[in-house]
C-alpha cells in the first residue's frame, strides 16, 4: 500500500516538475534546415513571427503582406520600436530566459552590443547574398541615409556643402540639429574628412547657435513646417513627405553616411525558423521589392549611380549630387561609440 502510494507522489511530483519547467519555458530548439524549403516547413509548424523594428508598421505592411503570401500558414506580428529599447528589452528577456520575439533590429550604436544577442545562423544557406552578411549573423536590409534636407519655399537657395552650413545667413536657430550627432558619422568613416576636423566642424556649428532636437524625426518635423529652414535629416522621411507634396528636398550637402541597418534573429527566439525564414526573405530581391516603395532598401557600398533609375534612395542621392559611404566591418561601429560622446562634447548636447 506504503509503495502505491509513493509511487503516486512520484508520479505526482513528475507532473508539477514538468509543468514547471513548461511554465518557465525556455528557448526551443533550433531548426535543423539545410535550405529554405526545409526552413519553411519548419517556420509553418511554428505558426507566426515576431518581428520588432523602429518602422511604423504602415511602412512594414507590403513586405509583411508578400511574406505572408509566399510562406501561407505563418502570421508575422509586427510592433514598431526603437533600436535603443529593442536592444534593452532583449538583454533583459535573455538573461531571464524568456525571449518575447524573433527578428530584431540592429544599426549605429546597437550593433556592436546586439552581436552577442544575435543566433548564430549560416545565412548563406537561406540564399542570403554574401554581401549583405555583416558580422557573421547580422543581414543588412535596408539603408535610411542620412542627409541634411531644406525646406524648399524658405530656403530657396540651400547650403551646398559642409562648410556652406557656416555661413552667417545659417545662424540663429535656422538650422535644425540632431542632438545625438550621428549626422556626422561620416567625419568617422571617411578618411579625408577625419575625427580631428569633424570634431572641429562639431565645434563651429555649435557657434551657429542651431536649434537641437531630441532625434532626427523631430529635425524633420522642424524643416518640413519651415521653423528651421535647413537641418539634418533621414532620407526615406524627405522622400516619404516629398511624395505628399511638402515642400522639402535633400541639399546637396556630402558626403554623407549611408547609415545601413541590420536584422538579427535573437538567440532563444520563440519561432528561431521563421525568425530566420522573415530576414532570409527581406534580404531577397523579392523583400526588397515590397520594402522599396517605402524608401527602405538597401544601396551600394559606396557611391554609384548605375542604380539611380530603379531605386529611389540611389535616385534622390545622386540627384542631389551628394556622396555616400557605409560601415564595412566591425571596427568601425566600435569606433562610433568613442567618436559620438566628442561630437556632443564638441556640440554642447552630451545626451548619451
Amino acid at each position: 500500500m506504503k509503495r502505491i502510494r509513493r509511487r503516486g507522489l512520484l508520479a505526482v511530483t513528475l507532473m508539477v516538475v514538468t509543468v514547471i519547467l513548461a511554465a518557465c519555458g525556455g528557448p526551443p530548439p533550433v531548426p535543423k534546415a539545410a535550405n529554405l524549403a526545409q526552413l519553411y516547413q519548419a517556420a509553418k509548424a511554428e505558426g507566426e513571427v515576431v518581428w520588432y523594428a523602429p518602422k511604423p508598421e504602415a511602412q512594414m505592411k507590403p513586405a509583411i503582406t508578400a511574406f505572408e503570401k509566399k510562406y501561407p500558414g505563418i502570421k508575422v506580428v509586427y510592433t514598431d520600436k526603437k533600436a535603443p529599447d529593442l536592444l534593452t528589452q532583449l538583454n533583459v528577456e535573455q538573461a531571464a530566459n524568456r525571449v518575447t520575439f524573433d527578428v530584431s533590429n540592429a544599426g549605429g550604436l546597437t550593433v556592436v552590443p546586439s552581436l552577442p544577442m544575435a543566433a548564430k545562423v549560416n545565412w548563406s544557406e537561406y540564399k542570403v547574398p554574401a554581401d549583405q552578411i555583416f558580422a557573421d549573423n547580422l543581414v543588412y536590409v535596408w539603408a535610411v541615409p542620412k542627409v541634411w534636407a531644406y525646406n524648399t519655399a524658405v530656403a530657396s537657395t540651400p547650403p551646398t556643402s559642409w562648410n556652406s552650413l557656416l555661413d552667417p545667413r545659417w545662424h540663429g536657430g535656422k538650422l535644425g540639429v540632431e542632438s545625438r550627432g550621428s549626422f556626422m558619422t561620416v567625419w568617422e568613416l571617411d578618411r579625408a574628412l577625419g575625427e580631428k576636423a569633424g570634431l572641429r566642424f562639431s565645434s563651429q556649428l555649435t557657434r551657429q547657435q542651431p536649434h537641437y532636437t531630441d532625434n532626427t524625426t523631430e529635425a524633420h518635423a522642424l524643416i518640413v513646417s519651415g521653423q528651421t529652414p535647413v537641418g539634418t535629416d533621414l532620407i526615406n522621411l524627405v522622400l516619404e513627405d516629398q511624395a505628399k507634396g511638402a515642400p522639402v528636398a535633400v541639399a546637396p550637402v556630402g558626403p554623407t553616411n549611408a547609415n545601413e541597418s541590420y536584422l538579427f534573429v535573437a538567440q532563444g527566439a520563440p519561432h528561431p525558423a521563421a525568425g530566420r525564414l522573415l530576414t532570409a526573405f527581406l534580404a531577397s530581391a523579392q523583400g526588397q521589392a515590397a520594402l522599396a516603395p517605402s524608401y527602405n532598401s538597401i544601396i551600394p557600398t559606396n557611391t554609384d549611380c548605375t542604380k539611380a533609375a530603379t531605386n529611389r534612395v540611389v535616385g534622390a542621392l545622386c540627384k542631389a549630387g551628394v556622396q555616400w559611404v557605409s560601415e564595412t566591418d566591425i571596427n568601425q561601429y566600435k569606433e562610433f561609440s568613442k567618436f559620438f560622446p566628442k561630437v556632443e562634447h564638441a556640440l554642447g548636447t552630451t545626451v548619451n
